[in-house]
């Protein structure tokens, strides 16, 4: 897979099948559009191109009704996407200057005199342009002009809801673990490097791995306990995560991550860890002495093993 940091870059080649969007989540919606366009581009014999953009355009353009947390790192979205088997992507700067290109002006100067089109597929609700005033319709009235066809992808439903990114966040956002990962086709997963903490998990007999975020704007889901798997050094561990303010001891306002790796003693403090999260166990509660959250803890162990033990394989 080659990847475009500037359209400069790009050799222009009309025989192209292209499809554009951010793919926050890289989801089962986005996956799907993604082998449409795969699909044509093989039945075409073209070359497939991918167009996303970084950083999230929201954040750029923000909606004043939420501050957006993203689902993958521009990292994580790229392995992902190179995991899908994508000839070529391009990586536009989303700039607030970027953000006033009118749709028409986007699609003549990054897509037909850019990459080059031949086939464009874009998911059914998808907007794009200055105001996302951009569409299938007006894709499809421009595509007579430029000499290239429009292909739409319905949305994925699971349960009869069309999976979304937005009803993933809000899925995480609850705790409804199982929900966001069925949305996601995997296990919705987040990395970060052990620091040191105040070390009080390991006075009570649970050493837990205290997570930096790989990026701030990374979603955690709510604050609760959690079954987890930990990928260190290219080997799994089963772990009980915890994401909260440790109100038994104090509550400093500041959400913290821990994990407690199961059977795993070596020193990781500054290596980075990823972390699958398979279920929630609980939520977060205040025990009245350190001997009810030590029995809780060996509880929340048993769960978190069980849970582990039988979980199926999720993951594309």
């Amino acid at each position: 897979m080659k990847v475009f940091e500037s359209l400069s870059k790009v050799t222009i080649n009309k025989n192209s099948v292209v499809t554009l969007g951010t793919f926050d989540g890289v989801h089962l919606g986005h996956r799907k559009i993604i082998e449409m366009m795969k699909n044509k581009a093989e039945q075409l014999n073209s070359r497939d191109f991918l167009i996303t953009f970084y950083p999230h355009p929201r954040k750029v353009v923000p909606n004043n009704s939420y501050n957006v947390k993203l689902l993958t790192t521009q990292r994580e979205k790229i392995g992902l996407l190179k995991s899908l088997d994508i000839q070529n992507i391009l990586i536009i700067n989303f700039t607030k200057e970027f953000s006033q290109l009118s749709y028409n002006e986007f699609l003549e100067n990054y897509i037909i005199n850019g990459t080059g089109l031949k086939n464009i597929v874009i998911g059914y609700d998808h907007h794009f342009g200055k105001g996302r005033n951009g569409n299938a319709d007006k894709l499809r009235e421009l595509s007579s002009m430029y000499g290239f066809n429009v292909t739409t992808v319905d949305a994925v439903s699971i349960n009869g809801i069309a999976v979304s990114s937005t009803k993933i966040r809000n899925a995480l956002l609850n705790g409804n673990i199982n929900e966001a990962n069925s949305y996601l086709g995997r296990f919705y997963s987040f990395g970060g490097t052990v620091i040191k903490g105040d070390g009080r998990g390991r006075l009570l007999g649970f050493p837990t791995a205290n997570l930096k975020l790989e990026d701030d704007d990374k979603l955690l889901p709510a604050i609760g306990i959690y079954a987890v798997e930990c990928f260190i050094e290219g080997k799994k561990f089963l772990g009980v995560m915890s994401i909260g303010k440790r109100p038994t001891f104090y509550d400093s306002g500041k959400i913290t991550t821990e994990i407690y790796i199961i059977d795993f003693e070596k020193d990781i403090y500054g290596d980075f860890i990823t972390v699958n999260v398979i279920d929630k166990i609980r939520g977060e509660e205040k025990f009245s002495s350190t001997g009810e959250l030590i029995k809780q803890m060996k509880k929340d162990t048993e769960i978190g093993i069980k849970i582990l033990t039988k979980q199926k394989k999720l993951t594309y």
